[in-house]
């Protein structure tokens, strides 16, 4: 390695090395071929944000790169650098703290259980009138409340007069945006996700939801999770009615194959 070679160049050296094509490579990763050419010539500012670290590690797992080795040049992508290596020191002293709370718990528990001498003494009287005495029986049990108790947490109703549940959780960056149809009278609504951040809101329907990196979104409308199948990097829009219903496009009609019979051939023969 060069010591002003970069990690784009490092990857499309490796490709090269494997003759493959830019397209063939992103076909096999489901990535879109601008991602691959911004990468390949360092341009991570084209990349979404998050996105030029992880693609960057995906890239190198296919091409057989070292990214470890080539510390350097990895240093120069932008995203989040990886934590520093647990301090050995530190994890020796938690499984020592840990092995002392472990065993406090067991002779607490030994104690509780294991009988003691003052079981051989004789109960005195008022306790034997307590056990011979009959015991009326225990009170029925209250029964639920018709009304949720102040504090108790309820499901969200997927569908009210505010309109309908949209529920996304992003495990990485993703640009959303809801755009309400004319007669619904909502307005249009865009956010970015972070990781791990969820956005609930509720739409007037029929709207469009519009995802540019569905493959790290989980998308929930009125209570349904909406299996969208797309992959890491890849864009999708679903259409959804008044109900929350997932308005799936038609499957294109397949093409018909072999020779189509002649209306005058009769059944069971050929023509004279």
């Amino acid at each position: 390695m060069r010591a002003d070679e970069s990690v784009g160049q490092l990857l499309r050296e490796a490709r090269e090395a494997k003759a493959l094509t830019r397209e063939e490579l992103a076909k096999e990763l489901k990535l879109p071929l601008r991602h691959l050419e911004a990468i390949e010539a360092d341009d991570w500012a084209a990349l979404p944000p998050g996105r030029p670290r992880p693609l960057a590690r995906q890239l190198a797992a296919r091409l057989n790169v070292d990214l470890e080795f080539h510390t350097g040049a990895f240093q120069i992508v932008p995203g989040v650098q990886e934590l520093d290596p647990p301090d050995p020191r530190q994890e020796r002293l938690e499984r020592i703290v840990m092995g002392v709370l472990t065993a406090t718990s067991v002779l607490v528990v030994l104690w509780l259980v294991v009988p003691g001498p003052s079981l051989g003494r004789k109960p005195p009287v008022n306790e034997l009138l307590a056990l011979t005495k009959p015991t009326l029986p225990p009170p029925p049990a209250p029964t639920a409340a018709p009304y949720p108790v102040l504090g108790e947490l309820l499901p969200e109703v997927p569908i009210n007069e505010q309109g309908i549940l949209v529920s996304l959780r992003g495990m990485d960056t993703c640009n959303v945006k809801i755009d309400p149809q004319a007669e619904s009278g909502g307005q249009p609504q865009a956010r970015t996700l972070r990781v791990s951040e969820p956005w609930r809101l509720r739409v007037k329907g029929p709207f469009s939801l519009t995802l540019d990196n569905a493959g790290v979104v989980n998308v929930e409308v009125a209570g349904h999770r909406i299996p969208h199948g797309q992959s890491v990097g890849e864009g999708w829009t679903g259409r959804f009615d008044a109900e929350g219903r997932w308005l799936k496009p038609a499957l294109p009609e397949l093409p018909v194959t072999g020779p189509v019979p002649d209306d005058d051939e009769p059944e069971g023969g050929t023509k004279p």
